[in-house]
C-alpha cells in the first residue's frame, strides 16, 4: 500500500494466491496475504501478517490506533477459531511481544504498547487456535529472545533493550516438521538498517 504498509510472499515454489481473505476491521489496509506453496505431499498455507503498531497510549479510549490493534487481533483470533489451521505457516510482524522473556524487561514494559496483558492475552489466544510457536519450540520460555531493538538506543548491543515482535508460528501438525530456526541479529549491523531483524525457520514437509 503506497506510503503506507504491505506484506509479501516470495517463493522458489509454485504458490497461487489464497482468495478472500478477510478485510481485517473492514481497513481493506494491505495487513494480511495468503498463499499456497506448492510442495510436499499437499500444499503449505503461508500467511504473512502486518499487525498494527497501536500507537503510543495503551488506551482504546484515549488511542483508535490502539483500538484498531486490539480489534485486529481478535477477530484475526476468530478467525482462526472457525476455520483451524492445517499444514499452515503464519509470519509476520506481530508487533506484541507475548511473553516475559520476549522484552528486555518485563516489569517495566507492561504498560508500554507491545507488552500490555491485554495484548500478550489476545495474541497468544489467537496463537491458542491451533498454532505452535516455532522460534519457542527451539528456545525455551525462559530465555531471552528478541527481534527488534529500537533505533533511540545508541549502542543498541550494549544497552540490548530488545523485544520479540516478529513471529513464525506453523499449525499444530506441522510442528513434527520443525528443523531449525535462525535470527539474523547482525543484520541489525548493516548500514541504514531495519530496527527489525529477519527471522527464519527450517520445515521439512
Amino acid at each position: 500500500m503506497k506510503s503506507y504498509n504491505g506484506v509479501a510472499i516470495f517463493s522458489k515454489f509454485p504458490l497461487s494466491l489464497v482468495p478472500d481473505t478477510p478485510d481485517w476491521c473492514e481497513k481493506n489496509d494491505c495487513r494480511h496475504i495468503s498463499a499456497q506453496i506448492h510442495v510436499g505431499a499437499s500444499p503449505v498455507i503461508i500467511h504473512n501478517f502486518y499487525v498494527p503498531a497501536g500507537g503510543d497510549i495503551p488506551d482504546r479510549a484515549q488511542n483508535i490506533k490502539f483500538g484498531h490493534k486490539l480489534d485486529f487481533v481478535a477477530e484475526a483470533r476468530a478467525h482462526f477459531a472457525k476455520y483451524p489451521p492445517h499444514r499452515a505457516v503464519l509470519v509476520g510482524d506481530l508487533n506484541i511481544a507475548p511473553l516475559e522473556n520476549d522484552v528486555w524487561s518485563h516489569k517495566q514494559l507492561l504498560d508500554i504498547v507491545s507488552h500490555t496483558p491485554v495484548e500478550t492475552t489476545g495474541l497468544n489466544a489467537w496463537m491458542a487456535e491451533g498454532f505452535t510457536d516455532a522460534l519457542r519450540h527451539f528456545v525455551p520460555p525462559e530465555e531471552k529472545l528478541y527481534t527488534w531493538w529500537s533505533y533511540r538506543n545508541r549502542d543498541w548491543r550494549a544497552s540490548n533493550r530488545g523485544r520479540r515482535l516478529d513471529h513464525v508460528w506453523v499449525s499444530d501438525d506441522l510442528a513434527k516438521h520443525l528443523v531449525s530456526h535462525k535470527i539474523l541479529v547482525d543484520a541489525r549491523d548493516w548500514e541504514q538498517p531495519s530496527d527489525h531483524v529477519p527471522v527464519s525457520v527450517t520445515l521439512k514437509v
